[in-house]
């Protein structure tokens, strides 16, 4: 099977794969790639039109800067934090040619519920790889402890945002291998009157 397939696109979506970060490495996109694949990525459903998500990119010199950061706010954060914790931080800040910070950046009060404007903000990372691999790159897209400190979201936004996810861009060094898909009797079903709760 070949993945992200752009002879079409419902070939691309049918085959679309992502790529492990840890395994993608040059060529990455350019400023200008990168820059219209967030133009992509925002033409998401957004009620309201609030545009309740925002991109960080993270320049290819900063990112030893950003590893080490993150290795000091988990040392300042796990009591039980070692040196290969610290040096696994600064691979993750470092890993794949291209990084994209993405926060769900809700407008409150609003009378758009916060949960459809974080709805958009996951849309919009998955749009965010829908670009890049219709760009010939392959995406992959990690929260982790880092998603979820508000020491490592203050590197990027503000209180009241939350890191949607860290989308790493590259090119893979290796076949993309697929991952288990359920079966589709498993997820979904054709509603009757009698329908109730299911598993």
């Amino acid at each position: 099977m070949a993945f992200n397939d752009t002879s079409s696109p419902l070939s691309l979506l049918a085959t679309r794969r992502s790529g492990k970060p840890r395994d993608l490495v040059a060529p990455g996109p350019s400023p200008e790639q990168l820059d219209a694949m967030i133009a992509i990525a925002a033409r998401t459903p957004d009620h309201g039109k609030l545009f309740p998500w925002r991109f960080v990119v993270v320049p290819d010199d900063a990112r030893q800067a950003l590893g080490e950061k993150l290795a000091a706010i988990l040392r300042s954060e796990k009591a039980d934090c070692t040196v290969r914790d610290e040096e696994a931080a600064i691979q993750f800040a470092t890993q794949a040619p291209a990084l994209v910070v993405v926060l769900s950046a809700p407008v409150v009060p609003h009378k758009i519920p916060v949960w459809e404007q974080e709805l958009s903000a996951g849309a919009v990372c998955m749009n965010l790889l829908h670009a890049a691999h219709a760009m010939g790159f392959a995406g992959g897209w990690l929260t982790g402890w880092a998603a979820y400190s508000n020491a490592v979201r203050d590197l990027f936004g503000t209180e009241g945002q939350k890191i949607a996810g860290f989308v790493f861009i590259g090119t893979p060094e290796r076949p993309l291998e697929e991952r288990p898909r359920p079966d589709l009797s498993e997820i979904a079903h054709r509603w009757n009157p009698g329908y109730g709760p299911r598993a």
